[in-house]
């Protein structure tokens, strides 16, 4: 069969990615095999798997307590024992790829304040990375470097991008053990009253969680603390001379936002990240953002070009931006009080969607075309990330899971990005028993659940686990799914087609849902796929061709989700 000119040079283009990536895999010991997607990736589409790395799987108990730390801390307040290398052995099992995952975005694995402390709701430690002790290490709870080169190595020899989680706004608490960094680095009140953008910034988040002068252009030494530790383990002059070198390369001054842009991006640089969460983004000065954006973007670059077998293309550097309670209708001016900000103009690519969790009450129409018109008018050339459940969101969507189906087809077919939190797609309970505070949304991920089968309300959770695979799948192979057009074809059964047009690149999708489950049923198609034109729906793997303007296909299931390939 001869192909179309486009499709030809599309396998062309993707063809030595897929040799490169084909022989990392084998190195990797990857089990389910990776192949050059039918579409070139776009953020705008991806699908993005949020994990806190102690709480998703243990793969080397040997590294369970580090620090003297112990098992003393409150319901879901300590180390629970996963780790890097338990992240990388799901990546290997094919895992993700199983899901249609395309990027893995992990909490900070950075070394965190080795003792506990309790703010309220417990003895608690820093199993979630935003407890920073030290930026330039990796918590001994987590792994070791090599840990962490080979988990980006391995995912991306699977194909997919890995996200690390930055912290600009504050070190960890002050504890016997870890003392707090000078004055000249950090302030230690007021506390945030969330008033205006001056009590939004410039002031501590919560009591005893020191924050970063990111405001100071004053030149400041390093912490001893660090420089006490940095001479124990033998790195001290290479460390300095780094921070030499990074100082007299950029022209920065040696204040406080400069060391931590250095020391963030040092992880682009020697693991080759492809992009950052950036943490409680709203509590510092945008325009931090903007820059850290461009000292990452050189690190990445540098990474590349010094590791060309190992990149999966040529994307740029990406940003998402945590602003609490940014939703899409704030688009490019989200109000601190007595200022608004475009934070997609400070360097972020997309926006964490908190208004999605709320969104999703509404009906698949109005929620889809609010989306797509948003996104494609008042927002385009920017993103967001959305989601249903989080780390730190007390008010998730379905936390019992009840509706775990719905919640499937709401986040993964809207337009945007999305997010899944680790366990979403296995109904991991939200609501544990014991548990205070944000600790509930923690819990260990449920492996054992899935590998059972159990029963959770009306649903079974391996089930439930295949739907959400299935929509992923789609999601990662068209493009058209959160980064094209939306447009409704006809109200019952439910039915809307997504178009996606570049110079390079078009995808068109039909997706039906709430079809009958007694007989098969004619999807509508018109002006997406021509008569006679072979099609599949990826929710059954069958295939059929357009008579008529419709197609239908031998199943039964209440979703169908038509492509091409």
């Amino acid at each position: 069969m001869k192909l179309p000119a486009l499709a030809a040079a599309l396998l062309i283009a993707f063809a030595p990615q897929a040799q490169a990536h084909t022989e990392a895999q084998a190195r990797s010991g990857i089990a389910a095999p990776w192949a050059a997607p039918a579409k070139p990736f776009v953020w705008e589409n991806a699908t993005v798997y949020f994990l806190l790395t102690d709480r998703f799987n243990n793969g080397n108990p040997a590294n369970d307590l580090a620090y003297g730390r112990a098992k003393d801390a409150a319901v879901l307040r300590g180390f629970m024992g996963g780790d890097l290398a338990g992240v990388t052995a799901k990546i290997k099992e094919g895992y993700f790829n199983d899901l249609g995952v395309t990027a893995i975005w992990i909490t900070p694995p950075v070394e965190q304040i080795h003792a506990g402390t309790d703010e309220g709701t417990g003895k608690s430690y820093g199993f979630h990375g935003y407890w920073a002790r030290d930026f330039t290490a990796v918590d001994a709870n987590l792994g070791t470097e090599d840990d962490m080169r080979t988990l980006v190595d391995t995912a991306h020899a699977a194909g997919i991008r890995v996200l690390l989680d930055v912290v600009m706004n504050h070190t960890g608490p002050v504890t016997s053990a870890d003392p707090v960094w000078p004055a000249d680095w950090v302030r230690t009140g007021p506390t945030c009253t969330y008033k205006d953008a001056r009590t939004t910034i410039d002031c501590t988040l919560v009591k005893n969680l020191p924050d970063i002068r990111t405001d100071s252009n004053k030149a400041v030494a390093l912490p001893p603390l660090l420089v006490e530790k940095w001479k124990k383990e033998g790195r001290y002059e290479r460390e300095v001379k780094e921070l030499d070198d990074f100082f007299k390369r950029t022209g920065y001054p040696r204040a406080p936002r400069y060391y931590l842009m250095k020391w963030h991006a040092d992880w682009v640089r020697k693991y080759g990240f492809d992009g950052f969460r950036a943490d409680t983004v709203k509590h510092t000065e945008p325009g931090v953002w903007k820059e850290l954006k461009k000292v990452a973007s050189a690190a990445f670059e540098d990474w590349k070009r010094a590791n060309p077998a190992k990149k999966l293309g040529d994307t740029p550097f990406y940003m998402t931006a945590e602003v609490y309670n940014y939703a899409l209708q704030h688009g490019h001016a989200f109000d601190l009080g007595d200022m608004q900000v475009d934070y997609p103009a400070q360097g972020f690519d997309s926006m964490i969607n908190f208004g999605m969790k709320s969104d999703a009450k509404e009906s698949y129409e109005t929620l889809f075309s609010t989306y797509s018109k948003a996104l494609h008018g008042p927002m385009k050339g920017a993103s967001v990330l959305n989601y249903l459940s989080s780390h730190d969101d007390g008010d998730p969507y379905d936390a019992m899971r009840e509706r775990p189906y719905e919640s499937a087809n709401k986040l993964l077919l809207a337009p945007g990005a999305v997010q899944i939190y680790y366990g979403d797609e296995t109904a991991r309970l939200l609501k544990v028993e014991g548990a205070e505070g944000d600790a509930t949304l923690r819990s260990f991920m449920n492996w054992d659940e899935l590998a059972s089968n159990a029963q959770r309300g009306l649903n079974r959770v391996a089930d439930v686990r295949e739907h959400w695979a299935k929509l992923g799948r789609f999601r990662q192979a068209h493009p058209a799914v959160g980064a094209g057009v939306h447009q409704m074809i006809q109200h019952y059964p439910y039915t809307f087609k997504r178009t996606y047009e570049t110079k390079d690149v078009t995808d068109r999708v039909v997706v039906a849902l709430g079809l009958p489950t007694d007989k098969p049923t004619a999807v509508p198609v018109t002006g997406v796929f021509m008569d006679g034109q072979t099609v599949r729906d990826w929710y059954s793997g069958k295939t059929a061709v357009v008579k008529g303007g419709k197609v239908q296909f031998d199943a039964r299931n209440p979703v169908v989700l038509i492509g091409q390939n």
